[in-house]
């Protein structure tokens, strides 16, 4: 027998019902998420700008302390850094370049957000934040008006947090930063509150953005949940209130631009356009009929051209073909090796040449006279590994993994040697602690340079921590190249040495306990020469290209995966910075000065064309 069967209601019945039952109930929902919404912005924001301010003291949330694992050498570095009354003193030399400063500050955080996204904290980039503060590593904790050492015009921020970290924009979320009252003894000829800067990122429906000339919309009143429709009127308080001042006293702002970016790990880029001054502002009702503050800001003049617009964030455009690309020498120097195709260029030479003189190899070639250790016993683990307690593996690099599942794999931070997993591992390809085997993953381009010959770039954003590629050869024993000359692209295997100390090298933050397996070569007898080498001067892969700085965004890296003996370790490339695209590509080639020397004995000397602030001048 069948049941009884409602007969079908039409949408507006349907609409009637639900309004009388559940619209009201549904509100109210929505105006509490809201309320609860707005509330944390403002505690998190106000969080923020007590841990900022150089009059208060830094402290973290108990329930992130308790919860963050730190090192040994973290916590002697967090202790250090809280003696000195100068907050930042402690961390940045006073002679200490602003650039080195700036980026040093940034690397910093990177590691501190990569330890946070490995101890999966939820909001590593806040949690990182926590941990700079923590160690007195803000770089310009007081707020300042007008332009900051180290921060030029088209400097480009991954994350809001990255600017958090420096000091450049003190709110993680709002998009109005300002001084408070408590700066009034500083800047006694200015009203307060006064803002420092803005970062325009579309938050408001009734932003316009024209370049040089832009209406900003003040904060407050628009909704938190996604789609920033104003809900109720703006008021003149905090950061729209600063924003008056700077009308009225003339202060200039710093504009940051926000832009989508699918590469970058935030998804976002953020741009500084340099300063503009606010030279009108009122009130009227916005889109959605509330009352909202504009403010319109004029560009300075006598700044950089601008970098960014609504449409364009990086310095040229990039190729989307081969078509597209002007200079081009040769379509993949790799004839297919690579996952992805690296063309050349060259927009310099006339007529204009492509790579030549040498065999492009995607894996190292060995020497008969190189004898490699027989393949370590390796882990357990299946399909990959995620257990540090469990794994083999994790307990060689001081009992954790070296890498965090994030964006392909990326080192946490420089070790003496990292071990990864090797052929007799249980886990797959795909394991995290294979990071460094795995397929090229960025597109990349070996370009003609004026005055450094071939330069290798990007053509995607780099994320810190992500490994470029392995310097790829021929292993040879150092021994046997003493006799070539003119050879500049020969790698020598300095991982013991650099582990040492010796000749000079200077030592990874991460100490290593090496397995009693790790010494299966014997020893030539000179601890302070590598023993080995790997020569890319008629065969190897683009590596080979990538050029020297004082001041590089890559730094060499051994890795150990099928044995343990360091005096044949790879030598693996891997991105100190958020790398944007178009960058040159850079390492240290580590080069002590008046160390090479001619078939005549005497000292020979290259000069360096890096072009970095604290370039020495000369490569040897």
């Amino acid at each position: 027998m069948a049941g009884k069967r409602e007969r079908a209601k039409s949408p507006e019945q349907k609409e009637r019902r639900l309004s009388s039952r559940v619209q009201e109930l549904r509100q109210k929902e929505r105006d509490e998420k809201e309320r609860l919404a707005r509330e944390r912005v403002n505690f998190l924001s106000d969080q923020s700008s007590k841990l900022c301010d150089d009059e208060t003291e830094s402290h973290a949330n108990k329930e992130e302390e308790d919860a963050v694992p730190v090192s040994t050498n973290e916590r002697t570095l967090t202790t250090t850094m809280r003696k000195g009354k100068n907050k930042s003193l402690a961390f940045y030399a006073n002679d200490e370049d602003p650039h080195l400063k700036v980026r040093r500050n940034l690397r910093f955080f990177n590691t501190q957000y990569l330890l946070m996204v490995q101890a999966k904290l939820s909001r590593p980039d806040l949690k990182g934040i926590t941990e700079v503060m923590k160690a007195n590593a803000v770089l310009y904790p007081r707020k300042r008006i007008g332009d900051l050492p180290g921060i030029d015009v088209g400097h480009q921020f991954f994350s809001r947090a990255e600017m958090v970290a420096v000091g450049f924009h003190s709110h993680w979320l709002n998009g109005i930063d300002f001084m408070g009252t408590d700066y009034q003894t500083e800047y006694s000829d200015y009203h307060f509150p006064l803002a420092t800067s803005i970062v325009m990122s579309g938050q408001y429906e009734d932003d316009l953005d024209n370049a040089d000339v832009v209406t900003y919309t003040g904060q407050g009143g628009h909704n938190l949940t996604g789609d920033k429709r104003q809900y109720k009127d703006q008021e003149l308080l905090r950061g729209n209130l600063a924003l008056k001042n700077c009308f009225a006293d003339k202060v200039p702002v710093r504009v940051i631009r926000g832009h989508d970016c699918k590469s970058s790990y935030s998804k976002r880029v953020y741009t500084y356009d340099g300063l503009y001054k606010v030279v009108k502002f009122w009130a009227e009702k916005g889109v959605s009929g509330f009352t909202v503050y504009k403010y319109q800001l004029k560009r300075m003049e006598g700044q950089p051209e601008l970098t960014t617009n609504q449409v364009n964030f990086v310095r040229g455009r990039i190729p989307t073909s081969t078509s597209e690309i002007q200079g081009l020498v040769c379509e993949d120097i790799s004839k297919g090796l690579e996952s992805k195709r690296i063309p050349a260029t060259n927009r310099v030479d006339d007529p204009p040449i492509s790579p030549s003189g040498f065999t492009y190899i995607n894996s190292l070639k060995i020497e008969p006279n190189v004898k490699i250790p027989k393949s370590s016993a390796g882990c357990s683990c299946r399909g990959s590994c995620t257990d540090p307690k469990k794994c083999a593996c994790a307990r060689l690099n001081d009992g954790n993994f070296p890498y965090v599942d994030l964006n392909d794999g990326r080192l946490i931070e420089p070790r003496d040697v990292v071990f990864e997993c090797g052929p007799n591992c249980g886990c797959g390809p795909e394991c995290v602690n294979r990071t460094s085997q795995k397929r090229l993953r960025f597109h990349l381009e070996v370009f003609r340079s004026p005055k450094k010959g071939w330069a290798v770039r990007s053509w995607d954003f780099i994320p810190a921590g992500s490994p470029v590629c392995e310097y790829i050869g021929v292993l040879r024993r150092t021994d046997d190249v003493d006799t070539l000359t003119d050879n500049d692209y020969i790698f020598e295997i300095d991982c013991q040495q650099t582990m040492q100390g010796l000749d000079g090298r200077q030592r990874r933050l991460k100490d290593v306990v090496v397995p009693t397996d790790s010494k299966a070569s014997e020893s030539n007898g000179d601890e302070n020469v590598p023993e080995f080498c790997i020569d890319a001067g008629s065969i190897g892969n683009f590596a080979r290209f990538i050029n020297h700085s004082c001041d590089p965004n890559l730094f060499v890296q051994c890795v150990l995966s099928s044995h343990h003996d360091i005096k044949l370790a790879r030598v693996v490339l891997f991105a100190a910075d958020n790398i944007p695209p178009l960058q040159e590509l850079t390492y240290d080639y580590g080069y002590t000065l008046d160390s090479v020397h001619g078939p005549d004995g005497k000292v020979k000397k290259l000069t360096c064309f890096c072009g970095a602030v604290k370039c020495r001048k000369r490569l040897y």
